[in-house]
């Protein structure tokens, strides 16, 4: 089987809109960047840490693994393709265990951060002070996008770590505590924000997953606009 090499993760959009007419873009403040977020706006979200690092797609065909960055074009550092290269390589084994299937064999995608020394400056240092490491954060085997619980599984079966979990609540309860900020799940840094996916994920009638995102950057720019 051929490895599907379009399998690049898709856009998160951030919770509200932005002015393009002004400088970094500031926050619309209770403009929801989606009318769905409006809607949902009062159900249980569940947060997780947005880990600031480099984009990474492992690829997984039932034989073949195949390391990628946010697009085709994207290049991993060296470090960093070691380290995924220690992570996977000796657990092929594992993989075909996991995604085994009675018919044809599937596309798999295991999507994450690179993240930790020498990747995004001094954060990843705060994160990892002399190491690098991988995140998993979603899967999607063939055009099925796995449930939190699996991704988690996966994650302990291969040893890998995930982000995280912030808590659970509403979206104006995660923006509250995205202003406030909180400490990172790694080393000494502070959160860069969340990741947000209602408790039951859901999608739009366009098909395309129910997910934002929000930022500590962004509100800091809103007090300090300059």
């Amino acid at each position: 089987m051929t490895l599907d090499m379009t399998m690049k993760y898709h856009k998160i959009n951030s919770i509200y809109k932005r002015d393009m007419t002004k400088r970094h873009a500031p926050f619309l403040i209770g403009e929801w960047a989606e009318p769905e977020f409006d809607y949902l706006q009062n159900n249980q979200w569940e947060f997780t840490e947005k880990i600031d690092g480099t984009n990474i797609r492992v690829m997984f065909d039932g034989e073949n693994i195949v390391f990628g960055g946010k697009t085709d074009d994207a290049q991993i550092s060296s470090h960093l393709f070691d380290k995924l290269q220690k992570l996977f390589l000796p657990r092929k084994m594992e993989l075909k265990e996991i995604f085994k299937s009675d018919g044809e064999p599937v596309n798999v995608c295991l999507y994450g951060e690179g993240f930790g020394h020498k990747i995004q400056g001094k954060v990843g240092t705060d994160y990892l002070s002399a190491e690098v490491d991988f995140c998993l954060f979603d899967v999607r085997v063939g055009n099925w996008w796995l449930e939190r619980k699996n991704i988690y599984d996966i994650a302990g079966k291969l040893g890998l770590k995930t982000p995280k979990i912030v808590g659970h609540g509403t979206l104006p309860e995660a923006i509250e505590l995205v202003k406030i900020g909180f400490k990172s799940g790694f080393g000494t840094a502070q959160g860069e924000g969340l990741v947000l996916r209602p408790v039951v994920e859901l999608k739009n009638r366009g098909g395309q997953r129910i997910i934002t995102k929000v930022k500590t950057i962004d509100f800091k720019q809103l007090n300090n606009p300059t």
